[in-house]
């Protein structure tokens, strides 16, 4: 088979140059169009699916609504929202309540968690995965169909910072599109450290790859590494998967405060190595939970869906970049900024370093 394609192929070039053609030439168009083969391709292949197309679904805000003292309900939706990333890159993104990082959930250890998924999709089924409950997969995170609703009820009983992401299969195409967020269970009997606490954040790491592309989403590099804030009372920044989102509303301090940041990677493939540029981790809880307590740390691992709880004390006025010490992921946008200044008030100082 090989010779008879040799053959061809020279007798092809042969009456290529008996008519006249320069074999060159030849050889340029064939690279030319191959090259558009794979740009079509690629394309095709990154294209928004039909029944997404002209869908940009408004932001959802979430429902909670605490209905005894150890139960709440919770209402989100599964939706198509654009964000975006970086400026001038819009990712139509697979999301919960139209936010990527989905809006932050908070519940007390011992709640039971009402839980309905309103599925907004016009064509893809949505799930739920907590990762703060105990309970039957095949039961309790089982998929939504389009226009559709599902409640489903569990109980929090491990206080701590988890992960929660869409279940559906492919997980990692529903995860890396946007599906995924953050839900704390506050410790019945609270952290040993709170009356040391005179600020508290929120900061999720996540992961951007091609849009809607499963293979550079199972084997690529992440195009976008992102710190977001996600507001934890009434007034704080809330802001999405974007590059540099904290850099015009950075997070704000005094000097001689201690910080609390509850600090989740998301992923959903990359691991993050948590630093604050410029202190040490007075205490850390991994995972959340006041049984793991750690002191004196410089940087904390959190595999992915891991999450931890650090504390720290700013003593000087400055910026403190946030960073993951993975420096690949922090140039691509794993960076947040805490400004701190005599008053707590921000000076209107531009944020920046690292």
């Amino acid at each position: 088979m090989k010779n008879k394609v040799k053959v061809s192929l020279a007798i092809g070039l042969s009456a290529l140059v008996l008519v006249g053609w320069n074999t060159s030439e030849f050889y340029i168009n064939i690279n030319k169009y191959a090259k558009e083969e794979v740009v079509q391709a690629e394309e095709k292949a990154n294209e928004v699916i039909a029944p997404h197309k002209g869908v940009n679904q408004a932001p959802t805000p979430i429902q909670i609504e605490r209905v005894g003292e150890h139960e709440v309900n919770v209402k989100m939706t599964a939706q198509i929202t654009d964000i975006e990333i970086d400026k001038g890159n819009i990712y139509k993104a697979w999301t919960f309540n139209g936010e990527a990082p989905g809006p932050l959930v908070v519940v007390n250890e011992g709640d039971k968690i009402n839980f309905t998924l309103e599925n907004m999709d016009p064509s893809i089924p949505h799930s739920m995965d907590f990762h703060a409950v105990h309970a039957a997969p095949n039961k309790k995170f089982i998929d939504v169909m389009p226009d559709e609703s599902g409640t489903f009820t569990y109980n929090a009983n491990k206080p701590g910072v988890f992960m929660y992401h869409c279940g559906t299969k492919p997980v990692l195409s529903h995860i890396a599109n946007g599906m995924h967020g953050v839900i704390i269970v506050m410790p019945k009997n609270g952290y040993p450290t709170d009356a040391e606490v005179d600020k508290e954040y929120v900061i999720v790491q996540n992961e951007w790859y091609k849009y809607n592309d499963y293979e550079d989403m199972l084997n690529g590099e992440p195009s976008h590494v992102v710190f977001s804030a996600k507001a934890l009372t009434e007034g704080q920044v809330n802001t999405n998967g974007v590059v540099g989102s904290t850099k015009d509303n950075p997070l704000l301090a005094k000097v001689g405060d201690k910080v609390r940041l509850y600090v989740n990677n998301v992923g959903p493939n990359e691991v993050s190595s948590f630093h604050v540029v410029g202190t040490v981790f007075d205490d850390v809880y991994i995972d959340g939970n006041p049984a793991n307590h750690f002191e004196g740390m410089q940087t904390v691992m959190l595999p992915a869906s891991g999450g931890a709880v650090v504390e720290f004390t700013v003593v000087e006025e400055g910026v403190y970049p946030i960073v993951t010490h993975q420096f690949n992921h922090a140039s691509k946008g794993a960076t947040a900024y805490l400004k701190v200044t005599s008053d707590g008030k921000d000076d209107g100082m531009e944020a920046g370093g690292h």
